[in-house]
Order: C-alpha cells, then structure tokens, then sequence
C-alpha cells in the first residue's frame, strides 16, 4: 500500500489551493473541478477535509464523474491512464485536473465531457 493512501486528504488540500492561488486561479475554480471529479459539493469537500479522511476513504466514499477516461496526459512523468492501481488513478486524476487549472487552462475544458 502506498503510503499517500493513508495521508489525510486535509493535509495535502492546502497545496492545492496555493498552487492554483499562485496561477492566479481561485479556490472557486478549484472547487469546481473537485465537485466535478467527485460529484461532492464544497461543503462536502470541507467535512471530509474537516475529518480527517484519508485519500483512500475519500475516494472510496465517491463516484467519479463518468467522463474521468477524458483525463489523459502526464503528472509527474506517469501518464495517468496508464496507472495501474486504481486508487492511485483518481488521484492522479485529481492532480491532473489541479495541474491543468494552475496552468490556465479554461476551467470549462479542464471539466471535460463527452
């Protein structure tokens, strides 16, 4: 088991925010592409961040958009569809959507669809 599995989502969250910050992106953006991954509201997003879920139960707790196969490319030189673990996927997947948001990307084709 990959020892990410057990972080606490809460612990990593703030990266993100001051990633996509930094871009000169805002935290509602960056809501936006969580709501649309995982289908939770930001409220939602907020109690998991709140209790202290690890990755592995907050994905576990979810349901990935159907159009998460739309996600392709690399994060951290791994192309993301071709992990393996599944786990491991969706949160690549999150850090794709986070990395595509900081680099400018427009918010509505990093929410893809078919």
């Amino acid at each position: 088991m990959h020892r990410l599995y057990t972080t606490s989502v809460a612990s990593v969250f703030p990266h993100y925010v001051a990633k996509v910050e930094r871009k000169g992106r805002t935290r509602e953006e960056l809501d936006a592409v969580v709501t649309w991954l995982t289908g939770l509201s930001p409220a939602q997003v907020q109690q998991h961040l709140d209790a202290g879920t690890t990755f592995e139960d907050f994905f576990d707790a979810v349901e990935l958009n159907p159009d998460v196969s739309l996600i392709t490319g690399s994060v951290c030189g791994v192309k993301v569809q071709e992990v393996e673990d599944p786990l491991m996927r969706r949160i690549r997947y999150l850090d794709k959507l986070v990395d595509e948001l900081a680099k400018g990307r427009p918010l509505e084709k990093v929410l893809r669809s078919s």
